[in-house]
């Protein structure tokens, strides 16, 4: 397949296929945009996981969403790659695994995806993909990455994230509660966590600045376990964790002053909604994976490796930055999941306190 042909097409039927997590998939929406607006007639489907799909709830690009079997077996992929054989004109694999790559493969007449370069057995990629991008060890943030595909493909590129649409909710939201600060207190992975004696102190701050303090979590047993003793310290605090959809949490999260939240999907969820979004870093390279602020369209990512920062919308403040190793861009110190992270553990709530000091006066 030639470029000339990749980029003189117009497809009436489009894949894109995003396997990764809650962040991965809005990452991928200024992607779904950019196709939407380069081919109106088309329809866009999405293969993504059961669990995410949440985050494309009334997103007007998208025609219909498809999820991958949970803990796939082998037959039950190949079911999943029989239901898709030829049924696009064009797929794309937003990700490196072999698994979306296939999948782009299988479904589509033209089909690109990411490969990866330190990896020596995506040849076959290579071969069986329309065209590829190479996906670098010094790759740019994740919209931007996702966005090289309307390179390819010669359209103009959306940079606006879409999170889900809060027209229609039918959950009983916390009311009159203005003003209030949104809390995310619980990443997916320990390595990402910042000391809950920090949490702590910003929560007593903000009572004493007349905020209502609002808890967003997940419904894992040990979020819900730690949320609820916070609860139990500070009977003021409004525990909304394990409870609302992905849509309600996002009108939550769009009517608050503010938002404090890890490197989680949850807070590139806030930082799409528009509001002051103070995202914590550890060990996790902002320059590839920050929160994408509101109404930023540029070529270049919007934060650099080392040092907190502000752009637009999206404050953010990277642990303990006097420390060498970081970004280290591993799973904590131990490089597992469920490790500590040490630049993380060692940020003081003082500088977190002072920056929404700063936010508060700004409005």
């Amino acid at each position: 397949m030639s470029a000339f042909q990749v980029t003189n097409i117009q497809p009436k039927r489009v894949l894109v296929i995003t396997q990764r997590y809650l962040g991965d998939t809005l990452l991928i929406t200024p992607l779904l945009s950019s196709l939407k607006k380069a081919y109106p007639h088309a329809e866009i489907d999405v293969l993504l996981p059961t669990s995410n799909i949440g985050v494309l709830e009334g997103n007007p690009d998208v025609n219909q969403c498809i999820t991958f079997p949970t803990k796939p077996g082998i037959l039950s992929f190949l079911r999943l790659l029989l239901s898709l054989f030829q049924n696009y004109d064009l797929a794309i694999s937003a990700q490196t695994s072999d698994r979306t790559t296939l999948c782009a493969i299988v479904a589509g007449r033209i089909k690109l995806g990411f490969v990866d370069e330190a990896h020596r057995k995506s040849w076959w990629k290579k071969k069986l993909l329309s065209q590829s991008l190479v996906f670098s060890n010094n790759y740019s943030h994740a919209v931007l990455e996702n966005l090289r595909f309307c390179d390819l493909l010669n359209i103009p590129r959306d940079y606006k994230l879409t999170p889900p649409n809060t027209s229609s909710i039918d959950e009983n939201l916390p009311k009159n509660i203005n003003p209030y600060a949104v809390l995310h207190v619980m990443p997916q992975w320990r390595y990402k966590q910042w000391h809950i004696e920090g949490w702590r102190k910003l929560i007593e701050f903000l009572y004493k600045k007349n905020y209502q303090i609002v808890l967003t979590g997940s419904n894992h047993h040990n979020d819900i376990k730690i949320l609820n003793k916070l609860q139990q310290e500070y009977p003021y605090i409004i525990n909304t964790a394990g409870i609302l959809k992905l849509a309600s949490l996002t009108k939550l999260i769009s009517s608050a002053s503010f938002f404090i939240g890890p490197d989680t999907g949850i807070t590139h969820l806030a930082a799409a909604t528009g509001i002051p979004t103070i995202a914590l870093f550890g060990p996790t390279d902002p320059q590839k994976w920050a929160p994408w602020p509101y109404e930023y369209s540029n070529f270049n990512s919007p934060f650099s490796s080392k040092g907190s920062q502000q752009k637009g919308n999206v404050y953010l403040i990277q642990g303990n930055n006097n420390l060498n190793c970081i970004p280290c861009q591993g799973e904590g110190c131990e490089r597992h999941r469920n490790s500590y992270s040490q630049c993380l553990d060692q940020l003081d709530a003082t500088e977190v306190i002072e920056l929404i000091e700063k936010i508060i006066t700004l409005n």
